[in-house]
């Protein structure tokens, strides 16, 4: 599938506004993906200046969130829409309650960034970049895919989440040996681990919008099925 289903109205009033909708998801999206890449360096030099930057961020994530879904609703109830007007409009609005969901992990990990500043972690930098890249390749494709409006990339995209779950788990048993090993370690070792636990959530929210994507583009719910399940629908409706 390709961007043919925008467009072919007879109101070229309408495809503008569809269009325009799907411009600002990739906006907010891009500004997200930023907040995520700005955060975790803030993370991991201690750049303070970084971290404000992102917590300042936040406002603009969130204003285009009611913008679009105030656009959203506003057609719903104009146009009317059916079929996969319908179902993109229903989409988006359940797509950027994820993204915006990711740009409040990205504010936490600055503010675990400030909180942090000047403590030694107590993991390896290493690892958390590796896992962030992870999340920030697997939100980049999810968009990617929501631009291109097609299903062939998202088998791929929510396998990864397997791999992230693995860091986590990897990281977490560091933590818990770390606390385990002297419990003054406890409360900034809890610190830490929030900021694991809110890149592994950008994860999940990067396959809830790849789950997003398929209702929109096969109108099929696939929520809570398994990752074998998903590939066969998503086979067998290309």
């Amino acid at each position: 599938m390709d961007n043919s289903k925008i467009g072919q109205h007879i109101s070229e009033r309408f495809n503008q506004e569809l269009e325009d909708i799907r411009n600002k998801v990739l906006t907010m999206g891009g500004l997200v993906e930023r907040q995520i890449e700005l955060a975790v360096e803030a993370y991991t030099t201690g750049n303070m200046e970084l971290a404000e930057q992102v917590i300042k961020q936040d406002n603009d994530v969130d204003a285009l969130e009611v913008a679009i879904d105030q656009e959203c609703t506003q057609i719903l109830a104009l146009r009317q829409p059916t079929a996969f007007d319908l179902r993109l409009l229903i989409a988006v609005i359940k797509i950027i309650h994820e993204i915006e969901r990711i740009g409040d992990k990205a504010e936490r990990i600055a503010e675990m960034a400030i909180q942090l500043a000047g403590n030694e972690s107590k993991i390896p930098h290493h690892e958390l970049e590796h896992m962030a890249d992870l999340v920030k390749g697997m939100l980049h494709d999810a968009l990617d895919a929501f631009a291109r409006m097609t299903l062939e990339n998202v088998p791929g995209i929510t396998s990864m989440d397997e791999k992230v779950d693995r860091e986590y788990d990897n990281i977490l048993r560091q933590l818990i040996t770390r606390m385990m090993e002297d419990p003054r370690n406890i409360t900034r070792t809890l610190d830490v681990l929030w900021t694991v636990r809110a890149l592994e959530r950008i994860g999940d929210h990067a396959c809830y919008i790849c789950e997003h994507l398929v209702y929109m583009i096969n109108g099929e719910d696939v929520r809570h099925l398994s990752q074998e399940e998903l590939e066969k629908r998503v086979k067998v409706a290309r």
